[in-house]
């Protein structure tokens, strides 16, 4: 079965240009982290599927994000 990510390029050691830099860590959540969202606001974890969402519910509804999570950040 094919990946749907595209194969990432490599660096190839005569290359004039710099390498890319490394993919910063995903974060990891917790139940009950309390948490921030630049669409959504304020929240917290009530569910997680390590490495690839959490639920958060934030007050008036309840978001699965997906990671690498670029809006969301721990308190």
């Amino acid at each position: 079965m094919k990946s749907s990510k595209p194969a990432g390029r490599r660096h190839l050691p005569t290359s004039p240009f710099p390498p890319p830099p490394a993919a910063p860590p995903v974060q990891e959540f917790a139940l009950d982290d309390r948490v921030t969202h630049d669409k959504y606001g304020l929240g917290q974890v009530v569910g997680v599927e390590p490495g690839r969402a959490v639920l958060i519910d934030f007050g008036t509804e309840k978001v699965k994000i997906l990671s690498p999570y670029p809006k969301l950040s721990k308190l």
